[in-house]
């Protein structure tokens, strides 16, 4: 059999409808997967940027929804409300905005786990193919030789290896960027609530020179 026939534009022509089928739902995932990964990487960038930015006494644009939420929540004077729960509302009210800050800062984060996980089965799916299509050759022209077999063969371990290239990058960057993104948040978290304090703190002044 002629090598050049089995270079990986040669399988993909030779292969059948559902092998062609398998290697395009994988070419695709794993462009789509390096998309993720690359939002990923830009968003979680920014989110840092951000917060460093905050934690030195700026407002940045990403975090600017999260500070005016404060702001606004520490400005409202209830009633009988004790410095204490006027902070746990402020806390609250930002909160609520930086769960929206951090789910546009995930994206298509969760995508990835379902191309890590997905990915491998449908690969599988095309290994089975491609092992059954030699066994029909096999027992169409009643011979064994490598070149009825290798064909069949060859889809089978092409689509094993696409279905892990789409996989393995999208389980590590899935793994890697939640630990980021859980840190991150954390980060926020702690700067919510020292950030309440100061809103508080200033607010009760400004009524106080009133």
């Amino acid at each position: 059999m002629d090598p050049a026939s089995l270079s990986p534009s040669a399988m993909f022509f030779q292969a059948g409808l559902v092998g062609k089928g398998v290697i395009i739902t994988l070419s695709i995932a794993s462009v789509w997967c390096w998309a993720l990964i690359a939002e990923g990487i830009y968003t979680t960038m920014r989110l840092g940027r951000s917060l460093k930015a905050l934690e030195r006494g700026g407002v940045p644009k990403f975090l600017r929804p999260v500070v005016d939420a404060g702001t606004q929540a520490a400005s409202v004077s209830l009633p009988n409300e004790g410095a204490g729960e006027a902070r746990q509302r402020t806390v609250e009210a930002m909160n609520r905005a930086a769960t929206h800050t951090m789910i546009a800062t995930e994206g298509g984060y969760s995508n990835l786990a379902v191309i890590a996980s997905v990915s491998p089965f449908v690969g599988l799916l095309g290994t089975v193919w491609g092992i059954m299509t030699s066994f029909i050759s096999i027992a169409a022209s009643n011979d064994t030789s490598l070149a009825v077999v290798a064909p069949g063969i060859a889809e089978a371990l092409a689509t094993t290896a696409i279905g892990l290239i789409a996989a393995i990058p999208a389980a590590i960057a899935y793994s890697r960027l939640g630990s980021i993104l859980g840190k991150l948040s954390q980060n926020l978290s702690h700067l919510v609530e020292a950030l309440s304090v100061d809103l508080i703190a200033k607010n009760r002044l400004a009524y106080k020179e009133i």
